[in-house]
């Protein structure tokens, strides 16, 4: 059984940083590509930065030059680094991964979510 678990979130001030790590469980081939998604009340679900397997980024218009994800295939592990981070950035983040299982399957995972709250 594949599981995704995210940790690090928390409360931050305005201004600071934080870095939220997206564990995978597990038995399976390989990990493709990854995004890390984020949903603020009353919102829909956005996403705010992906990675391929041989680590090609994007990321949405309003984090570029703040966050940064990356990944370390040996750990089974992407993480999420968020500095300057803005009260509007509050939200649950998930990550999202897409997994090569043992049947040479390829299915879609996500996490339980970890919160992310900004005070201004």
């Amino acid at each position: 059984q594949v599981q995704l678990m995210e940790s690090g979130g928390g409360l931050v001030q305005a201004g600071g940083s934080l870095r939220l790590s997206c564990a995978a469980s597990g038995s399976f081939f390989s990990i493709n590509a990854v995004g890390w998604y984020r949903q603020a009340p009353g919102k829909q679900r956005e996403l705010v930065a992906g990675i391929t397997s041989g680590g090609s980024t994007n990321y949405a218009d309003s984090v570029k030059g703040r966050f940064t994800i990356s990944r370390d295939n040996a750990k089974n592990t992407v993480y999420l680094q968020m500095n300057s981070v803005k009260p509007e950035d509050t939200a649950v983040y998930y990550c999202n991964a897409n997994i090569l299982n043992l049947n040479r399957y390829t299915y879609s995972y996500w996490g339980q979510g970890t919160q992310v709250t900004v005070s201004s």
